[in-house]
């Protein structure tokens, strides 16, 4: 499936179920230089746009909080000819409850996630997505 940017993009049944399962993605942000920097992470489909949990002062939140634009990467593990890449512009969003570290830890591993300092931030980066490229094989 490819869209373009006009075009709102709504993700089907199979890119749904990839997003789903227990895959990790890849995300690429743009740093100071320009230069690409790429951290992998838990991610959680919500409707028609991914999010993940970040510490507030990551390179990868610094570095969309000055250029929102993003690439996700993911692959089926079970199936790595399964893949899609997801490119967007990121929201980045308050979680002063922690939640989404919670619902993550649960997703992957079933369990909830360590206890963090009281003064660490957690921020969501919702990706808003512009472009979608899927391979099946």
């Amino acid at each position: 499936m490819t869209t373009s940017p006009a075009t709102p993009v709504t993700f089907d049944d199979s890119l749904s179920a990839l997003l789903d399962g227990k895959n990790f993605a890849s995300v690429a942000t743009l740093g100071p230089d320009g230069a690409p920097q790429n951290s992998v992470v838990w991610i959680k489909r919500e409707g028609d746009s991914v999010l993940f949990s970040s510490v507030d002062h990551r390179q990868k939140v610094r570095n969309l909080r000055r250029d929102p634009r993003i690439s996700l990467s993911v692959f089926d593990l079970t199936n790595p000819y399964h893949s899609a890449e997801i490119r967007g512009v990121a929201e980045i969003l308050p979680d002063e409850g922690k939640r989404l570290p919670y619902e993550l830890s649960h997703k992957y591993l079933g369990i909830d996630p360590p206890a963090e300092n009281d003064d660490e931030v957690r921020v969501i980066v919702r990706i808003v997505p512009q472009k979608v490229v899927s391979f099946s094989a």
